[in-house]
């Protein structure tokens, strides 16, 4: 597991007049479970779909 910190300071996003949080830290997981709930209508037909479509264009599978 690797961490990466952003090396940006809350006071120079004040500077640039960006009104954005502090950069979170970022942790890279080998293996991810998500769970969608709802009825299994079109909707969540649907979400699954883009989910699934969106996370294997970024080489997930």
């Amino acid at each position: 597991m690797t961490s990466q910190v952003s090396s940006s300071s809350p006071a120079d996003h004040a500077l640039l007049g960006d009104q954005r949080k502090p950069d979170k830290e970022i942790r890279r997981l080998d293996r991810v479970i998500i769970r969608f709930a709802g009825d299994s209508g079109d909707g969540m037909q649907l979400t699954g779909d883009r989910f699934t479509s969106e996370t294997a264009s970024f080489g997930n599978d």
